[in-house]
């Protein structure tokens, strides 16, 4: 199902100020809070897309983004299984690229959700089993993006863990049957927890299934135009800045972002244009700036 326009979600203009979206989000946040509708889905539906609206509509980058390219520009195009944190609740089967992994990003198991259930919790009548371990793998940045195979030990033995292309900070990877041994009596090992650590990057960041970066031009590259060289995840990408640009305009690279399905597809990376202030100038760079400041007084500049 298609996403509704946030400034329609939010009963907005395009032209809204700070102050009217903030008043708008309130009113629709009190009349959708859970709270006051106990039970109702819908009201709890609304009150999600109310907010995910104002997190966009409130951030002076992501609206910017949102209003040149739409909800690609502030969340991928959809579909991404890790852009928004768990796609499973406390944990469940995934395939992806052709495999499947079992995660869980709560720390608890799915037998820990039928005791909470159905009263056979802490552990009187439940099999026995062995004990849950977990682990740490830390990832490059480029691993996250691309996936990559890890190997992790295991009461001394090496164990290879499939990394999905596409998974974040944070997350877990839970292996059935990859933890401690079945006690006495028992069958059944217990399961292993990787938990995912990405390092962070020197240039680009990461907003769900999109990758963000800044690059700064000067004054006269901004007037006139110019080329840049933008580093990517895929290497270096020459684009191109038209004249005029103004300092905070976003561009995007399509298909540079993080993959977000099992065809390859991947999100956009969005590049923000910074244009700097030139200082220390000397006597004839100052002189040239006047000359352009009264000519611009002239009438001769837009």
């Amino acid at each position: 199902m298609a996403k509704r326009d946030y400034y329609e979600v939010l009963g907005v203009s395009k032209n809204a100020s700070d102050d009217e979206i903030k008043k708008a989000y309130r009113k629709l946040a009190i009349k959708y809070h859970p709270d006051k509708n106990p039970g109702d889905k819908e009201a709890e539906a609304k009150f999600k897309e109310i907010n995910e609206a104002h997190d966009v509509l409130s951030d002076k980058q992501k609206r910017a983004r949102y209003d040149q390219f739409g909800h690609a520009g502030v969340g991928g195009a959809g579909g991404n299984p890790f852009a928004s944190g768990n796609p499973f609740g406390q944990g469940g089967n995934f395939n992806f690229n052709g495999q499947t992994f079992n995660f869980d990003f709560g720390g608890g198991g799915f037998d820990d959700i039928l005791g909470s259930i159905f009263g056979f919790g802490g552990g009187a009548r439940r099999p026995r089993r062995g004990a849950d371990y977990q682990t740490t793998v830390t990832l490059t940045f480029e691993e996250a993006i691309f996936g990559t195979t890890k190997s992790v030990s295991v009461e001394g033995k090496d164990l290879k863990v499939k990394i999905p292309a596409g998974i974040d900070d944070g997350m877990s990877i839970r292996l059935h049957g990859k933890g401690g041994p079945a006690p006495e009596g028992a069958t059944e090992r217990g399961d292993l927890y990787v938990k995912i650590r990405v390092k962070p990057h020197k240039h680009l960041t990461r907003e769900g299934a999109i990758i963000l970066s800044e690059e700064k031009i000067s004054m006269v590259d901004a007037a006139l135009g110019c080329e840049i060289d933008v580093e990517t995840v895929d290497g270096k990408i020459t684009m191109k800045v038209p004249a005029g640009t103004q300092s905070g305009t976003p561009f995007k690279l399509s298909g540079h972002g993080v993959p977000f399905r099992s065809d390859g597809d991947r999100g956009p990376h969005i590049v923000t244009v910074i244009v700097e202030t030139p200082k220390n100038l000397s006597r004839k760079q100052k002189e040239l700036l006047e000359e352009f400041k009264k000519s611009k007084k002239r009438g001769f500049w837009g």
